[in-house]
């Protein structure tokens, strides 16, 4: 964070932010920000040149968080995220998606192209198959997020 600034960019290809902390004194002691509508952020703390140690964030917007209030010091921060996965072209032949989901990329695949194909009575075999494999990885998700004592559902 830099002091003063409000907006903070966000990383490429982030798509749901889980949580923020940043580090405070000389120990930088991990300090959690809360996330807030951007609407009670902007009301919250309405003078961007007013600095103080920032308590909230919200989305700004698809490239920006909003910061309350704005950084009264340059404090690292780090950032807990869902991203999408690196597309892949000729340099960049692997990405999340062929590496831990082959199956699901391949069952997509094969669903999406079976209308092309015109082989219509196959679509319910492999959208069973396709909707199999999200479910294993949506559950091995859920494995991953959880506190130890709050399991996380999905909403």
């Amino acid at each position: 964070m830099a002091i003063g600034q409000s907006v903070i960019p966000k990383p490429d290809r982030w798509r749901k932010t889980i949580s923020i902390n940043f580090g405070v004194g000389v120990t930088q002691v991990r300090t959690p920000l809360f996330a807030r509508s951007y609407e009670y952020i902007r009301r919250y703390w309405p003078d961007e040149d007013l600095t103080a140690q920032p308590k909230f964030y919200a989305d700004y917007d698809y490239y920006n968080w909003l910061i309350g209030p704005s950084a009264d010091f340059a404090y690292p921060f780090e950032v807990n995220y869902w991203e999408l996965p690196a597309l892949l072209d000729a340099v960049n032949q692997t990405n999340w998606t062929t590496d831990f989901a082959p199956n699901a990329l391949l069952h997509g695949a094969l669903l999406q192209a079976t209308p092309f194909l015109k082989n219509d009575e196959r679509i319910p075999t492999w959208q069973a198959i396709y909707d199999r494999d999200l479910e294993t990885l949506q559950q091995q998700d859920l494995q991953r997020i959880i506190d130890r004592n709050v399991t996380r559902e999905n909403v």
